[in-house]
């Protein structure tokens, strides 16, 4: 991993653990045997918030990121095996009407 990744894997450890950190500050703080500070709690929830949005935002380019990448996008393999099971479930549900029509003609035939 280069210098970049690292400093980058870095900081979103320290994000993380932030948000770990801050979420643990209001548990204290209601927790308080004096009850909760309004301007802690408040000021806490407001930067648990701001972080919990850099985060996702984060893992949103990184999915985006995984999604743009495609080395197999020319091969039609999926496609065909979806459309193959597709095919054999319809001749299936063929076969099951023809049996119940086959039933109902014997029934009638034989009423």
């Amino acid at each position: 991993m280069d210098s970049q990744g690292q400093t980058t894997s870095l900081q979103r450890l320290q994000n993380v653990e932030k948000v770990l950190e801050l979420a643990g500050g209001v548990m204290d703080e209601l927790a308080s045997p004096v009850g909760p500070r309004k301007d802690v709690v408040q000021n806490h929830c407001l930067e648990f918030m701001q972080l919990i949005k850099d985060i996702q935002v984060a893992l949103r380019d990184e999915i985006k990121s995984a999604c743009e990448y495609r080395p197999f996008e020319k091969c039609d393999y999926g496609s065909r095996i979806a459309n193959e099971i597709c095919h054999k479930k319809v001749e299936f549900i063929m076969s099951q009407l023809d049996a119940m029509k086959q039933t109902i003609d014997e029934y009638h035939a034989a009423v």
